[in-house]
């Protein structure tokens, strides 16, 4: 049987670019979340990239941590969880990232669940960070 395409409408103001993201490089940290593993963000390991670390004062949030037995933790305590990440920010300030935008949706979902609405995503995330080597790179916490 045929598969019926799926409707769907993309909101590019959800999206943000790498360009976007190194000119925000200079703001205090709290902006941007990383949603991969911590060994993973901190370059002790990389299994897919040929280059370790994370973009430079990236906060790290592992998306594993919004979840309790395989299901996002209730809404209230992620709220205060994510919160305490934003600082001062507004939601919609925030911009959220992985190494390849997948667990990066996971964790703009997790947001939304916890009535924190506006993030982004950089759906590039680590993979396309890296694939200009002029753009800078941090390891360790």
């Amino acid at each position: 049987p045929a598969i019926a395409a799926y409707p769907s409408r993309i909101d590019g103001r959800q999206l943000v670019s790498a360009d976007e993201v190194l000119d925000r490089l200079d703001e205090d940290s709290g902006w941007l979340v990383d949603a991969r593993a911590a060994e993973r963000f901190r370059g002790d390991v990389e299994p897919i990239d040929p280059v370790a670390g994370h973009v430079p004062g990236a906060l790290n949030r592992p998306f594993a941590q919004n979840l309790r037995e395989g299901r996002f933790k209730p809404a209230g305590e992620l709220h205060l969880e994510l919160s305490s990440l934003l600082g001062t920010r507004a939601p919609g300030d925030s911009v959220l990232m992985c190494g390849s935008g997948v667990t990066a949706c996971h964790l703009l979902l997790a947001f939304e669940h916890a009535g924190l609405r506006g993030a982004r995503v950089y759906p590039g995330s680590w993979s396309g960070w890296i694939s200009d080597p002029s753009r800078p790179v941090a390891r360790g916490d």
